[in-house]
């Protein structure tokens, strides 16, 4: 389904030998961290899976464990997320965002906004599987308010399906989406939660530009101005992703790295997630809206083995 990844399936693959060089790379003192990160990051999810299982069978050891003690810091997380499957990761970093004290509103709004609706449900059910919780039950004891609202219209994964665009319903959400900002004192919140959180990915997209040319504004102006906090963040996200998912996470990872210092946990979570579905039109849109590749970035932000590894997942630069 998805063809736009930088990492696809390697041929020819042999597990066995993957999981040999592994062992290799790994056992008695100093590791080889090339061949590691040469491995783990050329092979995709599945063959990782199949690696990870000739290695228990192999040698009797948990891949994984041995990557974690073997490998420190940021390389570490890298290549430990890089052996977790699609949805157990998506899970994983949701229930790490609304674990313990305080809540990582960041990530809840990265995955939500961005995922589809499919996704969405296949992310409840091994949230389910694997920490035997609710994901929503869970997401709503941590979150509150109209923010709180809208991830749990998300979580219901009910967007209407892209089937045709009738223009006066077209025409009804924009002018309701004016009047419950722009033209009112106040927000009506509710309204631009229903809409953004429950239209199709067409009609909305046609929404916005009717909205432009009703208001004057772009949808983005006014969520800016009509909203705030962790519900704004998430409003623009959905828009964004309305938009183009792609433009979304270039965004993401631009900001990741731009300034003092990296958001590293940012950085690996989208490299991670999007190298086997849309990093090839993520680079694209990188290129088009900074004016750098984001091979070059990478470079520029980050060291070591670590960038290594992160260079190999973004597949090129662009150039």
């Amino acid at each position: 389904q998805y063809t736009r990844g930088t990492v696809t399936a390697f041929t020819p693959f042999d597990a066995r030998a993957d999981a040999e060089a592994l062992r290799k790379a790994m056992k008695g003192i100093g590791t080889d961290e090339e061949t590691v990160l040469t491995i783990l990051t050329t092979r995709n999810n599945a063959q990782r899976q199949e690696i990870a299982s000739a290695f228990k069978t192999l040698f009797g050891r948990d891949l994984v464990d041995d990557l974690k003690s073997e490998l420190t810091g940021k390389f570490e997380t890298l290549m430990v997320s890089l052996m977790r499957p699609a949805y157990i990761f998506d899970a994983y970093a949701l229930k790490h965002a609304i674990k313990g004290a305080g809540t990582n509103e960041k990530v809840l709004t990265e995955i939500l906004a961005s995922r589809t609706p499919a996704e969405v449900q296949n992310i409840k059910q091994v949230y389910q599987q694997e920490y035997e919780a609710n994901l929503e039950d869970k997401i709503t004891g941590e979150t509150s308010g109209h923010f709180q609202r809208l991830l749990v219209v998300l979580l219901q994964a009910n967007r209407d399906p892209d089937v045709g665009v009738d223009e006066a319903l077209v025409e009804q959400d924009a002018q309701v989406l004016f009047r419950a900002g722009e033209l009112k004192w106040g927000t009506d919140e509710e309204k631009f939660i229903t809409i953004l959180g429950t239209r199709s990915v067409s009609h909305l997209r046609r929404v916005f530009d009717k909205y432009m040319t009703i208001s004057g504004f772009q949808i983005e102006e006014t969520i800016d101005r009509e909203t705030s906090g962790d519900l704004e963040k998430l409003l623009l996200a959905v828009v964004k992703c309305i938009r183009s998912v792609p433009a979304y996470f270039a965004e993401t990872l631009y900001y990741s790295m731009k300034g003092a210092g990296t958001d590293d946990d940012t950085l690996i979570r989208v490299m991670v997630s999007r190298s086997e579905v849309d990093l090839l039109d993520i680079r694209q849109e990188f290129r088009k809206n900074f004016a750098k590749s984001l091979y070059q970035m990478i470079q520029k932000d980050t060291s070591g083995d670590y960038r290594k590894a992160l260079l190999l997942l973004c597949g090129g630069d662009d150039d």
